[in-house]
């Protein structure tokens, strides 16, 4: 048991370092003007374009890191900082979204995946903790309760361990259409690079975060008796 303390403190611990490295990134990028001028809005709508892509929208959205692409409406959904912006962050993100429009009309198989699971994950998502409290809670007269748990807390692990894939595939193809478009120069590509790739580490923390979890229930599961 004590293992598993050790290793959920060192996903906190990352997870603390991954945020503040990204939020300095961002911070950073966010005041570095792109050589072209464009705004967030216009590189979505051209790297759509570019990749024969008409039928999906680009809006705004309130707040900073609200940015999301949504497959059910085909919205490319950009913060207000992102939408309106011309820097180097607002681009890498607007880049991003679009990678996942670019997926759905791939018919990228991972955000497929994930997809299909979203409907189980919010069932999950909303239970899975009351679950698993009373789960231990009457671990040793009704252990099954907690086996439920675990089922459902083992779903939204997977879906963690899914959307991997498909964050880092989008990150990829917005960072090779930023430098084959043009949108990026020598300075500013790995500046936009950078910034995906912190973002990407978020996932990353997020996953190994959420499997720690899972380890740590399934050993209580295992201990019952």
């Amino acid at each position: 048991m004590p293992s598993i303390y050790i290793i959920a403190l060192l996903v906190m611990l990352a997870s603390w370092l991954v945020q503040a490295g990204l939020k300095s990134r961002f911070a950073k990028y966010s005041k570095i003007r792109l050589p072209n001028g464009m705004t967030g809005k216009q590189v979505a709508e051209k790297m759509l374009h570019d990749n024969g892509i008409y039928d999906v929208r680009v809006e705004s959205v309130p707040g900073k890191l609200t940015d999301h692409y949504n497959p059910a409406t085909k919205i490319v959904n950009l913060s207000e900082p992102v939408y309106a912006t011309s820097s180097v962050a607002a681009a890498a993100v607007a880049a991003h979204e679009c990678g996942h429009a670019v997926q759905h009309a791939r018919a990228y198989h991972f955000l497929q995946m994930r997809s299909s699971l979203v409907p189980v994950v919010s069932f999950a998502s909303r239970w899975v903790t009351w679950i698993l409290i009373a789960g231990i809670i009457f671990l040793q007269s009704f252990p099954e309760l907690l086996l439920a748990g675990i089922g459902l807390f083992a779903v939204t692990t997977l879906f963690s361990f899914i959307t991997l894939p498909v964050e880092i595939n989008a990150s990829t193809r917005a960072v090779a259409w930023l430098n084959e478009a043009g949108i990026t120069d020598f300075e500013t590509h790995p500046q936009a690079k950078s910034a995906l790739r912190w973002a990407a580490y978020t996932y990353v923390v997020a996953a190994l975060g959420s499997l720690a979890t899972l380890l740590y229930y399934i050993m209580i599961y295992m201990r019952r008796r």
